[in-house]
């Protein structure tokens, strides 16, 4: 629903109970209380993009309304239970329809990717320092179950080796990552064993544990789990020519990867919402703007 800023509700609570996302409409120069800020999943200030935004939705209700209340639900939480909360709302979505429809409609059924030759993630210690570089420039370092596994490897030899004292990631070839395999959607069994999978390989847990320690540089594209994994870090620098998106409504799903916290305690649930919603690009300088990233570094 477009709302007028003004129009929103003070009372507490107000949001939770909207069974669709809330598009504050807000105009320049007036001050809005505290419960009308957060009485709101977006906002905008031009009515263009208020209505922009709201066909995005009409496209994909259902992931729309999943994505806007775990980004409520979640604020304020725990990093742990919000991670719960994102897997159990993203498995609901891949039995839904709109996900299904999307399986249906491709020309191939989902394999996994395993013709890559050479070590997934490519490692060198210098005294105290590790360094891991992405290593599938061939498939843009999509986040196969093969790089998935690979990069808890490294999360877990940071965890227990307290002799290192940072971890510096970056991706090789044209970009750091396009996010998840596309190729290998569809492949547990069901919803259900595919929040299991989750709840004991995403790399979101051990990032966000041991986020004090970890920098990762960014180029190219950042596309799904490609930025909401690296905005764990707690030093996040990217060049001049990199792009984020959140695209996974077009799939009928939402982030997945820990981006609905990661990136929500980055920029806040507003922006993050709108990222996800609009499905739209936003280049360096924005995000740095907004604080996704922590600095520009060529």
């Amino acid at each position: 629903m477009i709302i007028p800023a003004c129009e929103i509700p003070k009372v507490e609570g107000w949001l939770g109970q909207q069974a669709e996302p809330v598009i504050a409409l807000s105009a320049q120069g007036i001050n809005y209380t505290h419960e009308q800020i957060n009485n709101a999943d977006v906002i905008v200030t031009d009515l263009p993009a208020a209505q922009q935004l709201a066909g995005k939705i009409n496209q994909a209700p259902i992931p729309a309304l999943l994505l806007v209340q775990v980004l409520r639900v979640t604020e304020g939480m725990s990093i742990a239970q919000s991670l719960l909360i994102e897997s159990l709302a993203y498995s609901t979505l891949q039995s839904g329809c709109d996900y299904q429809n999307w399986l249906a409609g491709r020309s191939e059924p989902p394999k996994r990717i395993t013709d890559s030759k050479g070590e997934p993630i490519l490692l060198e210690r210098r005294n105290d320092i590790v360094y891991a570089k992405l290593n599938r420039p061939e498939f843009h370092n999509a986040l196969t179950v093969e790089l998935r596994d690979a990069l808890l490897e490294v999360l877990t030899l940071l965890e227990v080796d307290t002799s290192i004292i940072r971890l510096e990631m970056c991706g090789l070839g044209q970009c750091f990552s396009i996010g998840g395999a596309l190729k290998e959607f569809g492949l547990a069994a069901d919803p259900a064993a595919a929040h299991s999978i989750r709840c004991k390989t995403n790399p979101a847990y051990l990032f966000a544990r041991n986020s004090h320690r970890i920098h990762c540089h960014l180029h190219g594209a950042c596309i799904g789990s490609g930025i909401e994994l690296p905005a764990f870090s707690c030093h996040l620098t990217a060049n001049t020519k990199t792009f984020f998106q959140l695209p996974e409504l077009r799939f009928g799903l939402m982030p997945g990867a820990g981006g609905c916290i990661s990136i929500a305690r980055r920029i806040g649930r507003h922006r993050t919402a709108l990222l996800a919603l609009s499905g739209k690009k936003i280049n360096t300088k924005k995000a740095l703007e907004w604080g996704l990233i922590d600095s520009i570094v060529d």
